[in-house]
């Protein structure tokens, strides 16, 4: 297997991560049937643009926008209703983004889409049961590229800027993706790598943003960990008022990392329920 091809595929590390797929859509399942919900909202008029909406239980409580991973090509805005229960359970609302995945869907297509869902949600922040200023975000792997994408200060960016901002297990400079087999679907050039890598369009439109992966990682993902907290902790990288967190979770991997969204039992859990305020449970 040529280097760059081993250093985009976690899988390699985790022989069961077809299981944790499969667990993402089973969770996901029994979060629309036991909770409340609105399917497919439409957020735009491109193929794709639509939300599951899971409403807080407590008036004005903070929302989490989710931006699903699958190497841009893979998953689904049903594979990603999973952290809802948790999140609802203490008061919050959830949204996950559905977006059109490649080869029919471009990069700068998905880019576009999660900015204008994060733009629809703000604005449409008071029917959500939420305030503008308590909307927060959270995407996985590919997912952490396009909300990075979406949340910074590039043309591409939302008009927006966020409460908080939780990036797991990104990539966020793309040289290495044009040149491995991730490309046979993206189909990048050099010009689409470079203007659609989050490194070059800091700082993000955050208050807070929390760069966490798994233990188990490749060193490319370990390495893109570490450039964008570099980036980020740079004299003009964060926004004035941004803070910025690092989390390596313990005994967690690039898939399993995001079953943890919403568990206060779960280091990634607490540090999102730090950030958007989060406590006891609601009841």
């Amino acid at each position: 297997m040529p280097p760059l091809d081993a250093a985009y595929r976690p899988s390699r590390l985790v022989p069961g991560y077809r299981s944790v797929l499969a667990e993402y859509r089973r969770a996901s399942d029994a979060a629309k049937e036991a909770l409340a919900c609105e399917l497919d909202v439409p957020y735009g008029e491109g193929p794709g643009e639509t939300l599951h909406h899971f409403p807080a239980t407590r008036p004005g409580g903070p929302l989490l926008v989710y931006v699903h991973g699958g190497h841009w090509q893979e998953l689904s805005i049903d594979d990603s209703c999973f952290p809802a229960p948790g999140l609802v359970e203490r008061g919050a609302g959830f949204v996950a983004v559905g977006y059109r995945l490649a080869p029919e869907g471009t990069l700068d297509a998905m880019v576009a889409s999660v900015g204008r869902a994060l733009e629809w949600v703000v604005e449409n922040a008071a029917s959500l049961g939420t305030a503008p200023r308590e909307v927060h975000a959270a995407g996985s792997s590919a997912g952490a590229h396009l909300l990075a994408m979406a949340a910074g200060s590039g043309r591409a960016g939302a008009s927006v800027e966020l409460a908080g901002v939780a990036l797991l297990s990104g990539v966020y400079e793309l040289s290495g993706v044009k040149r491995s087999y991730v490309n046979e679907t993206l189909n990048l050039s050099a010009e689409d790598a470079r203007r659609n890598s989050p490194l070059r369009h800091l700082p993000l439109r955050a208050r807070e943003v929390l760069v966490a992966r798994g233990e188990t990682e490749t060193a490319e993902y370990r390495r893109q960990h570490e450039a964008l907290l570099a980036g980020l902790r740079t004299e003009g990288g964060a926004s004035r008022k941004a803070a910025v967190r690092s989390l390596v979770c313990r005994g967690r991997n690039h898939f399993d990392l995001p079953l943890a969204l919403g568990d206060p039992d779960e280091e990634l859990g607490r540090a999102v329920l730090a950030q958007m305020r989060l406590g006891a449970t609601v009841r």
